[in-house]
């Protein structure tokens, strides 16, 4: 007989082997006290500890104005949805919160997804149903749930290279001129920590007739006036014809969205699998993620903060030679490592010397040699903090024989 358990021990095998086996921080995350947490070692013993990569952008997911929020819808309405949207599932909270979304982005109507990745998924395969023949033209560095869901579809593709528009302008001035077509691109790439070029983009989609689908999950609550994102921030809301973000990171909760036209939000409702046959996300997280989207609205000081500790930090790294990685234009903070075993030793080291908590990024997130830690630095993160965690990772550098680059002062 086949022996089936050898062959997934020997695929756990090839992962230790190649220095990038993932192991899980057991994390009890303290309300009102984030970036601190409570970390369980196997052991059973507790440590403190200050989470430098959660994607809780803002903190969010402890404000008090979404816990209260949640808090009530749980005592108005139970716990869970009951079931799909389709079969007594939608509540009025669903209703409220993408109403607040399309408006948020300046679009006809938005419809709400379990995860950011289950909407990724489910409308870029549902698209290439509703339009026969389309061609999806999508960024080498595009999320893996974009990738899923353009190959699910089944339809002709074309990957440019990363933010390279002349490269997608052969690809499109190649293509059938009237062939349904559609860019699919990010705003803020969450590895790299870049930027696309959404205005030229744009203009690219204009003159080949293209549509343009823009993934803002690394973006959306930290970047424009209302936190609409870099669509916001760059005045062009109206011109991308789908937007795709996530409850899960900045707004501090769980879920998915897309915001567009009402035709385009009503078909992919009416057609996309992974809408129709799941369970909705239970009220008291689309109550929460309303009163985030609300507060984050109104007031535009947290994206101040969130940018200058960001700055803050880099400038803190470049200052001892430790390599924040040239990309990075935003609020994400990669530090360059180039070696899968290397990554994780330090991260390791991190946290049980030093109570700091990073993720080693290693392949098949990233390509290989270009191992990183990548740090989120929040509103929250004091300079108390930072200088800790600078201290540390000079230390480290230094112990672990990490190559430098020249400081900066």
């Amino acid at each position: 007989m086949f022996d089936y358990r050898s062959a997934f021990e020997t695929a756990i095998e090839q992962v230790k082997g190649e220095g990038r086996y993932r192991v899980f921080a057991d994390l009890k995350r303290r309300r009102g006290q984030f970036p601190q947490a409570v970390r369980r070692r196997e052991d059973g013993s507790e440590q403190d500890v200050v989470v430098w990569c959660s994607n809780d952008y803002l903190g969010m997911g402890q404000h008090p104005v979404v816990l209260d929020a949640m808090k009530a819808a749980v005592d108005e309405a139970g716990a869970g949805a009951g079931g799909t949207r389709n079969i007594s599932g939608t509540t009025r909270y669903h209703v409220d919160l993408e109403r607040e979304l399309a408006e948020w982005h300046g679009k006809e109507a938005a419809l709400l997804f379990t995860s950011g990745y289950v909407g990724n998924e489910a409308t870029l395969s549902t698209l290439q149903k509703i339009l026969p023949g389309l061609i999806v033209f999508s960024d080498a560095l595009n999320h893996a749930s974009m990738i899923a869901g353009i190959r699910q579809g089944g339809g002709e593709r074309h990957v440019f290279r990363h933010n390279d528009l002349n490269h997608l302008e052969s690809l499109l001035a190649a293509a059938p001129a009237d062939a349904p077509k559609l860019i699919a691109f990010e705003s803020v790439y969450s590895m790299d920590g870049d930027i696309a070029d959404l205005k030229g983009t744009i203009a690219l989609a204009k003159k080949y007739g293209a549509m343009t689908y823009l993934d803002e999950v690394h973006a959306v609550g930290l970047y424009g006036e209302r936190g609409a994102g870099i669509a916001e921030r760059d005045g062009v809301l109206g011109q991308i014809d789908i937007i795709e973000c996530t409850l899960g990171k900045a707004i501090g909760v769980m879920g998915g969205y897309i915001a567009a036209d009402a035709a385009v939000c009503d078909a992919i409702r009416s057609w996309a699998s992974g809408f129709i046959f799941t369970t909705s996300l239970p009220p008291a997280l689309t109550a929460g993620a309303l009163a985030s989207v609300r507060h984050l609205k109104a007031n535009p000081d947290l994206r101040t903060r969130h940018q200058e500790r960001a700055a803050a930090l880099k400038a803190r790294f470049q200052a001892k030679g430790i390599r924040v990685m040239e990309t990075s234009t935003s609020h994400i903070v990669p530090v360059f490592v180039g070696d899968p075993v290397h990554c994780k030793m330090v991260s390791d080291m991190l946290l049980e010397e030093f109570g700091i908590y990073v993720q080693p990024i290693n392949y098949p997130t990233v390509p290989r040699g270009t191992e990183r830690l990548r740090f989120t630095p929040s509103p929250d993160h004091t300079d108390a903090m930072m200088d800790a965690l600078v201290e540390a990772m000079d230390q480290l550098w230094t112990r672990c024989n990490v190559a430098r680059m020249p400081a900066v002062a």
